[in-house]
């Protein structure tokens, strides 16, 4: 697809599966989880009514690990009838306790990305999620030299990126967003009138799916991350 950033003077960076793993994390607990409750259900409908009450949690807790501890727990007692085990409740929380203090871990060629459009483009970072979680990542990630600003938002729909571009006095027509997820990185994007590269990650949340009708073509889709260093490093 041909593209022009010519225009582009600030780039934001999705944090999450764009920067850094995040999601194989999430898959790798909830295999735990439905392992913890075995005795009560089948591994689908485990895996269903978690999703289920992550999606009635999301407006109470926000995105993050935090939120998905607490579904965890709510899920536990539903598929238990409130009869599970303390002990696996407190198994449940070592199970959170154990994402958030998992090591960074960043994905291939992301300082080499940084490093090069660094000085050339304002960088910034616009990733949903928990706030102390995501400042925590960032800072164990050592890459908060590379951006003017981080932006924790509750939400990625068009008014959240509208009001922060405002706030920043970013013109829509100079910005580009770099992101994996078809749902909260690029089509909001485009919606506004901005630029977007989706760098798809392997695994994708339920969530962050979109259907056909819902795709848009107008945007670069690259392999990886490094590849953008061809239509922006010059």
């Amino acid at each position: 697809m041909e593209v022009d950033f010519s225009n582009i003077k600030t780039i934001g960076f999705d944090a999450d599966d764009t920067l850094w793993v995040n999601e194989t994390y999430f898959r790798d607990t909830e295999e735990k989880f439905a392992e913890l409750l075995e005795g009560y259900e089948t591994k689908n409908k485990i895996d269903q009514e978690l999703f289920k009450m992550e999606m009635a949690n999301l407006d109470i807790y926000g995105y993050g690990i935090k939120g998905f501890m607490l579904s965890m727990i709510e899920s536990a007692l539903d598929l238990s009838n409130n009869k599970v085990p303390q002990e696996t409740i407190a198994q449940i929380l070592e199970l959170g306790k154990n994402m958030i203090s998992h090591p960074v871990e960043l994905l291939d060629g992301v300082e080499e990305v940084l490093s090069k459009l660094m000085g050339k483009y304002r960088l910034i970072v616009l990733t949903k999620g928990d706030l102390l979680d995501q400042e925590r990542k960032l800072e164990k990630s050592g890459l908060s030299q590379y951006f003017h600003h981080v932006e924790v938002l509750s939400d990625k729909k068009e008014s959240n990126y509208r009001n922060l571009l405002e706030h920043l006095k970013i013109d829509v027509n100079e910005f580009l967003m770099i992101g994996n997820s078809l749902k909260s990185d690029v089509l909001p994007i485009l919606n506004i009138g901005a630029q977007a590269v989706h760098v798809p990650f392997h695994t994708t949340w339920a969530h962050e799916m979109v259907s056909e009708d819902e795709m848009q073509n107008n945007h670069l889709k690259l392999n990886g991350l490094k590849d953008v260093l061809k239509y922006l490093d010059n």
